[in-house]
């Protein structure tokens, strides 16, 4: 995909490793503007490494990686979260002594171009739950408020992009249905998304385009639809 105006991610040739172990073999991945992408791939094939590379957390990397058309390969963590990127990890990262309103807060601040679309108020009301348990601390939150939590702080960014890894990963049935809903909601809203989920069918069915690793490399990538009518799925995902 060439460079446009509206590609807010463009990584080209991304290699990762932990000290000695080489994970990612020349991985290309691009995000317009508003297109919700899917990342599939078994356990230990490169998902998160990939992500956390992206995010610049993963130090040993090479390769180009493009925010906004500008160069961010080498960038810091934060860098890339002021950039416009926002990222809820697996393990939902809420702070447990701080109040739900108190996590909400302190990551507000207003996007690019000053957007100030989602307030403390507008992630309440997407999040009812939340509201309900305005005051407690994030110690005292089910998993799956936990995971309200984190996705809600993340919009309170304003990203431009937002990154989900395994958002509905261990949560009680009728919580991920909301999850999903709340995802679809943010499709909606126009905010990029790139989405990690066991739950294969679903993430196709909510993305525009979609990607498989194995072993560290794009082994299958297109629109959604044509991924999830490929021969090699099933086998690329051990299903």
């Amino acid at each position: 995909m060439a460079s446009t105006p509206d590609l807010i991610l463009d990584a080209k040739a991304v290699h990762a490793w932990y000290g000695s172990s080489h994970v990612l073999h020349g991985v290309d991945l691009q995000i317009g503007r508003g297109e919700t992408v899917g990342l599939l791939g078994r356990n230990g094939m490169g998902k998160s490494t990939l992500i956390r590379t992206l995010l610049g957390h993963v130090t040993q990397r090479d390769g180009h990686i493009g925010l906004f058309g500008q160069d961010m390969s080498k960038a810091r963590p934060h860098e890339v979260a002021r950039a416009g990127v926002a990222y809820v990890p697996e393990g939902r990262g809420v702070f447990p002594n701080l109040s739900v309103r108190e996590n909400l807060v302190m990551a507000a601040r207003a996007g690019r171009d000053e957007r100030n679309d989602w307030s403390c108020e507008r992630v309440l009301e997407t999040f009812p739950r939340l509201a309900e348990r305005i005051d407690h601390l994030g110690a005292q939150l089910s998993g799956g408020e936990q995971q309200m939590l984190s996705i809600g702080r993340a919009l309170m960014t304003h990203p431009e992009l937002i990154i989900l890894d395994e958002a509905t990963e261990g949560l009680a049935p009728l919580i991920v249905v909301e999850i999903w809903r709340v995802i679809d909601q943010i499709r909606a809203s126009g905010i990029a998304t790139l989405i990690v989920d066991r739950n294969y069918r679903k993430v196709l069915a909510q993305s525009d385009r979609a990607l498989v690793l194995q072993k560290g490399r794009v082994v299958l990538s297109g629109a959604s639809d044509t991924v999830r009518r490929s021969e090699e799925l099933a086998s690329y995902l051990g299903v």
